[in-house]
């Protein structure tokens, strides 16, 4: 792989100018790229990716067309990301919770209770902070094109409900790659273990997990209603999701192509942020209408306090300042 630790990117305010100019390449005639992401195309990275693939069909004439590779086809979000880096991977969607294993400053974003609500994220992502970890990922052989999104997760298990911080206590809750989001729920009490989305509904249909969180669109995307009797509106984690692009691949584009790619992925993204807010709409009736016992209005404030004895060392990873300028984005 040629080494890329030296590109300078340039940051615009909407990612569009991210990657660095290098020697210009003849750009084929037409082409087919592929774009890859864990969950089903009737998803919130599904609209994402769709709304992005259209886009750049009607800007090009159809000259550049996507190919999708949905449910993990191509790995989980990890694997993905490598594959992007390695030039095997032309553009992945990926969730947030798969940004640590190349950039660890990105699990700031999973300290439970960091966002108040979706809104509030949307500020911190679409602002100075989000401008910021794009800027930063462009340093890891990837080409960050803009941010989407996963959704706000809550928690679901196969025991009983979860109303309160002692109902955790030693469930096994399945977690994503995120150091972060072992240290909250191990502070509850709970049994974190991480293990890949693409493992996850046969590790709960075997019983090796009581339970999991994720957002509504992704519970339902991928019928954990069918392994899962128990749902809490706990909203604990935002999960944002990328899209990211490799370098190789956005060297053969045009001036022209690049911008058009910048854009068409900021569509995409605010494609997956409608799906998943419609999701939280409407998805909890449906889950309750399909079996699911569902816990609504938990006390967040009870939740948080319950994990303050993780505080600590998120202040010291990611550092005081930091997690007081996210919390106090509007």
């Amino acid at each position: 792989m040629l080494a890329r630790r030296n590109l300078l990117f340039a940051a615009t305010a909407t990612a569009a100018g991210l990657a660095a100019p290098r020697i210009a390449k003849a750009a084929p005639a037409s082409r087919t790229l592929r774009i890859a992401y864990i969950l089903t195309k009737d998803s919130q990275l599904g609209a994402g990716a769709t709304a992005m693939a259209d886009e750049i069909a009607k800007r090009t004439d159809g000259r550049i067309r996507l190919e999708q590779y949905p449910n993990s086809a191509l790995g989980g979000d990890v694997e993905m990301l490598k594959g992007v880096q390695l030039g095997s991977i032309d553009i992945a969607f990926v969730t947030g919770a798969g940004l640590p294993s190349v950039f660890p400053d990105s699990d700031v974003f999973h300290i439970p209770f960091l966002f108040n609500s979706a809104a509030h994220a949307h500020a911190v992502f679409d602002g100075p902070v989000g401008e910021d970890h794009l800027r930063r990922l462009a340093a890891k052989d990837l080409v960050p094109l803009a941010w989407g999104e996963n959704g706000m997760r809550h928690i679901t298990n196969s025991k009983h409900p979860i109303a309160t911080p002692d109902d955790l206590k030693g469930l096994k809750i399945r977690v994503p790659q995120s150091e972060v989001m072992v240290l909250g729920f191990q502070a509850l009490g709970a049994e974190a273990t991480m293990l890949p989305f693409p493992q996850l509904f046969e590790a709960l249909q075997s019983g090796q997990f009581d339970g999991e969180e994720n957002p509504i669109a992704t519970i339902q995307s991928s019928k954990f209603n069918q392994v899962q009797k128990f749902l809490t509106i706990s909203s604990h984690v935002y999960d944002p999701a990328i899209f990211v692009m490799s370098p190789d691949a956005h060297d053969e584009l045009t001036a022209d192509e690049k911008t058009i790619f910048a854009d068409a992925a900021r569509l995409g993204g605010k494609a997956s942020r409608e799906y998943a807010a419609a999701a939280e709409q409407s998805g909890i009736a449906t889950l309750k209408q399909a079996g699911m016992q569902v816990v609504a209005g938990v006390d967040r404030a009870r939740f948080s306090a319950a994990m303050a004895s993780a505080a600590p060392e998120f202040e010291r990873r990611f550092g005081r300042d930091q997690i007081q300028r996210i919390r106090a984005t509007t």
